[in-house]
């Protein structure tokens, strides 16, 4: 950026902001920071469209762009974006953020920011932290989960074309670097394996995404398989009862472990036993699946690793050509599909 240009940038203030959207100062100062008084949500409109035609951010570096030193403090800087306030519940993402922060910290990075997609939305937040001179790079991950409006795809736009190296975590987006695992082939060995113990007649419960592909390419003619949407443990609780009535239903395979606690709910509440007359098989690995009654027979996802080799990636590819890093699964066999038991 030239000094002509920083001289722009530093010139927008928040009276400039305020002239525009007619408002007093202090109105736009609440509206940024959500307070301390309230503002009517038709003036908090006119002051978010004036920030975002005039790219305000607020001046709190002030002080380091007259020094000209926003390129070395963000140099070591990354950002999170994350799907939405669910994957900090599970266990899965925290997985995954946990190995995000211990490859950032191993060479030298600070994770700068973990934000929401939705946060994101307003034109101040997203000016203040997406942008060249706050982060080198960019984690977005699991975002195909909230892409569904024209809005939602414009946003991830103009997130993208802020800052030059991105990778997309659990996910893939055109041009971009992607680290994920294999959905679908998780979903085949799953379902493979109840295969081979001779179930014919499978129900699938989980995401609606590749596995449900992996799932019945596994089966091809061999058997038949059902098919439930869910994502956690209670949507697999409800689809689980919804499937009672299937009485050739031998075995299951859980799109994810907290799935498969909803089923193992479902089945003790309705007197059906695991794996004497349902055999179970999920995918994901995480800490509590082997404390599951009975323990969960599991596709092992390497979530530490995904979020360790989304950094790697980050750095080492930087803004080369886009590449797909597909991390391997196994199975971890227990007691939920029959094949071994403890007595």
């Amino acid at each position: 950026m030239s000094v002509v240009e920083n001289e722009r940038e530093k010139r927008v203030t928040q009276a400039d902001v305020a002239r525009l959207a007619g408002v007093s100062r202090s109105i736009v100062s609440y509206v940024i920071n959500n307070g301390p008084r309230s503002v009517s949500e038709e003036k908090r409109q006119r002051v978010l469209r004036a920030i975002e035609r005039l790219d305000y951010r607020p001046n709190k570096h002030a002080q380091m762009l007259i020094q000209e030193k926003w390129e070395s403090v963000a140099a070591n800087q990354l950002g999170v974006v994350i799907s939405s306030v669910n994957a900090f519940k599970r266990p899965y993402y925290g997985e995954i953020l946990a190995g995000l922060h211990e490859e950032a910290h191993r060479r030298g990075y600070h994770i700068r920011f973990i934000r929401l997609f939705e946060a994101l939305r307003n034109p101040a937040l997203l000016n203040q932290l997406i942008h060249k001179h706050e982060v080198s790079g960019l984690v977005l991950l699991a975002l195909d989960q909230v892409l569904h409006t024209a809005a939602d795809r414009e946003l991830l736009e103009k997130i993208v074309g802020r800052v030059k190296r991105v990778v997309c975590l659990e996910w893939h987006h055109k041009g971009l670097l992607s680290v994920t695992f294999d959905r679908y082939r998780a979903a085949f060995d799953a379902a493979a394996h109840l295969l081979g113990l001779g179930h014919r007649t499978l129900a699938y419960i989980g995401p609606a995404d590749e596995r449900v592909g992996g799932v019945r390419a596994a089966l091809s003619e061999a058997g038949l398989a059902l098919t439930r949407e869910a994502n956690d443990a209670h949507s697999g609780f409800e689809q689980a009862v919804a499937l009672k009535e299937t009485a050739s239903l031998t075995a299951l395979v859980a799109g994810s472990d907290e799935v498969a606690f909803g089923v193992l709910k479902a089945c003790h509440r309705q007197g059906v036993r695991v794996p004497d007359d349902l055999a179970v098989v999920s995918i994901d690995n995480i800490d509590l699946a082997e404390f599951a009654l009975p323990a969960l027979t599991t596709v092992n996802v390497p979530k530490r690793e995904l979020g360790q080799q989304a950094v790697r990636t980050l750095l080492e590819q930087g803004e080369g050509l886009p590449v797909t890093v597909t991390l391997p699964t196994n199975l971890v066999v227990r007691e939920s599909c029959g094949a071994r038991k403890t007595y």
